[in-house]
């Protein structure tokens, strides 16, 4: 009989909420639960439930893992722009390509759905944090912060809106896959152009 590992409570939590997003990513939101992730890992139920608390509670702890790491990512990407070794479309990529690949927009969809709202501040929390970090780099003006804010929201809010129902309406509509990504980095093009 083969014993099982013994893992700190960190390697288990990350591990756990690893399977979560592959999960997440291969099966869609309704299959992250405590029980599959368990089963994934080889850990028992108790065992995430005493991480956890509950699905919603490994649900809101994948949001957060999910918003680390794609916000680590994206940072530097827009750092690597402002350093003049990127562009803006590399930014819209890695936002369109988190909430569609990577499954954040199932996610939040699906914790909406099933009246886990909370659940969705740490991806908004993290967003705002980013920003803010960015903004510091730069010395702004109030007019820049408003401008990066205003920038930020709409480019997240089409990046939700394309992974939810994008490619269906814009084939619907005889438009090519990427024309919303197209739009958003038309825009943060623009808005780059006119503050410097």
């Amino acid at each position: 009989m083969a014993t099982r590992k013994r893992w700190s409570p960190e390697e288990s939590r990350t591990a756990a909420l690893e399977a979560a997003r592959r999960l997440l990513i291969e099966t869609g939101p309704q299959a992250v639960t405590l029980k599959a992730v368990a089963g994934m890992i080889g850990r028992t139920h108790a065992n995430l439930l005493h991480h956890f608390g509950s699905a919603s509670g490994l649900q809101k702890a994948l949001a957060q893992h999910l918003a680390q790491t794609v916000c680590e990512t994206i940072g530097e990407a827009v750092k690597a722009s402002r350093a003049g070794l990127g562009a803006p479309r590399d930014v819209v990529d890695l936002t369109f390509d988190a909430f569609d690949k990577e499954g954040a927009g199932a996610l939040a969809s699906w914790m909406l759905v099933t009246g886990n709202e909370d659940a969705l501040d740490p991806i908004v929390e993290t967003i705002h944090r980013l920003i803010d970090e960015i903004a510091s780099l730069a010395a702004p003006t109030p007019d820049d912060i408003r401008a990066l804010h205003e920038d930020t929201l709409t480019l997240v809010l089409l990046a939700l809106g394309d992974a939810l129902m994008g490619h269906a309406l814009a084939r619907s509509l005889g438009l090519p896959e990427y024309t919303a990504r197209d739009r958003a980095e038309q825009m943060l093009s623009n808005s780059l152009a006119e503050r410097s």
